[in-house]
């Protein structure tokens, strides 16, 4: 694990005039002439990296997909279909039948572990194969519906993407906090945010933002820690509370490009889950889910709910500069910022060029 320090000189325009951290040849900072970066996608993005990285995504809760139900989903720029068979099992196909074109989630039905197609009645087994057509012969042999590889842990369906296809490099982990045990139940929110989340979580690292966004009596100090797909920062901070101000640790750790979770210790330990989808090139689903940790003898929900709707209220405040910031590739920092670049080369590791 590499331990990295914030910076402690000034710090150049990230990159070089040859290559930048995101391999974009695009000029881009403060002083560059088009102002905002380009997209590799598209000219009219304000971003000079792809709109979907590789790696694991929320693709919705557990408690949304109950057995036997079917359910539309609109995720990194694609439509879905969401069910779950008989055996208890969540799966995820691309939406439209290869048929004649009908979307699954509207209208199909689930039977045993298999989906049938409303239109025809063409019935598509759980690996994505047909496997009856009700008034044929015989089954087309192309007959195959994209089945995407998908993991149910912490309350949480997640699918995974590559741009290649490849395997999943990394697993999604299991957090305690998530069984109930010692943790009140989660408390779910959902935001549509009108940004890319590699862009919103630079929070993660930018210390300076707690004091002038979120009025933290002082800028936090930070340690940052890089290890492969995981990245930590821990944060030692001073918080204003009804009883003054308190010293505590807040702790953010990222697994892959969209898994984080957040400890804050303090007057209340409070953990955070946090997915972030991307619905299109440009908006994210957000979703962040608390738990705080009980005292013995306590028990139900409404534990810490001053906590939760101060940490929703910085949320708010962190928005309103998410939807309305440029991103420069090369920003001109200074020696009191925190660790931009160590984030955006981690960060770069979850792009790849899609297949032909």
């Amino acid at each position: 694990m590499r331990h990295l320090a914030p910076p402690d000189t000034v710090v150049a325009p990230l990159g070089s005039a040859a290559t930048s951290m995101l391999g974009s040849n695009a000029a881009n900072g403060p002083s560059a002439r088009s102002g905002v970066a380009l997209s590799l996608e598209s000219p009219s993005s304000r971003y000079p990296f792809p709109p979907y990285a590789n790696g694991w995504f929320r693709a919705l809760y557990s408690h949304e997909l109950p057995g036997g139900e079917v359910k539309p989903l609109h995720r990194l720029g694609r439509e879905w279909v969401a069910f779950r068979g008989g055996d208890g099992q969540p799966r995820i196909f691309d939406a439209h039948c290869p048929h004649l074109g009908a979307h699954l989630g509207v209208g199909g039905t689930v039977e045993g572990d298999a989906i049938r197609c409303p239109f025809h009645g063409w019935l598509w087994n759980g690996d994505g194969r047909c496997v009856e057509v009700p008034y044929a012969k015989r089954i087309p042999a192309k007959a195959q519906i994209r089945s995407w590889r998908v993991v149910e842990r912490n309350g949480v369906v997640f699918v995974h993407h590559d741009a290649t296809h490849r395997a999943p490099s990394y697993e999604v982990p299991e957090f305690p906090e998530c069984s109930g045990e010692g943790w009140t139940p989660l408390e779910i929110r959902h935001w549509t945010v009108n940004s890319r989340w590699l862009d919103m979580n630079e929070n993660a690292v930018d210390q300076a933002h707690f004091r002038f966004v979120h009025g933290t009596p002082t800028i936090p100090e930070a340690t940052v820690e890089v290890e492969g797909h995981v990245f930590r920062v821990r944060n030692a901070v001073k918080m204003n509370t009804p009883r003054g101000v308190i010293e505590g640790e807040l702790t953010t750790t990222d697994y892959g490009p969209a898994l984080q979770t957040v400890h804050i210790s303090g007057a209340v330990d409070t953990f955070m889950l946090n997915t972030a989808t991307p619905i299109d090139a440009e908006t994210t689903d957000v979703s962040f889910a608390y738990a705080v940790r009980l005292a013995p003898g306590q028990q139900g929900r409404g534990v810490g709910a001053a906590r939760i709707r101060d940490l929703e209220h910085q949320f708010e405040q962190d928005r309103a500069i998410w939807e309305n910031k440029a991103y420069w590739e090369r920003p001109m920092l200074c020696d009191g910022d925190g660790n931009f670049g160590a984030y955006r080369r981690w960060m770069k590791q979850f792009f790849s060029e899609p297949s032909a």
